[in-house]
């Protein structure tokens, strides 16, 4: 019972973290970049975060 009562406390933080995500995710998209699970593949250059995981990736030719 412990934990669902606990699982409970968590959603709302989970939430949050879950709509901060998108939000870079959309900053990402309007620096004409994409979100790439690990590291940003060869041609494209690292400018930010999407997540933990997920970085913001842009071409380096622009």
């Amino acid at each position: 019972m412990a934990s669902i009562w606990v699982r409970l406390q968590l959603l709302p933080f989970a939430l949050a973290v879950e709509e901060s995500t998108a939000g870079n995710e959309k900053k990402c998209n309007r620096q004409k970049g994409f979100c790439a699970f690990g590291s940003c593949p060869f041609g494209y250059k690292f400018v930010g975060l999407c997540s933990t995981f997920r970085h913001c990736c842009k071409s380096i030719w622009g």
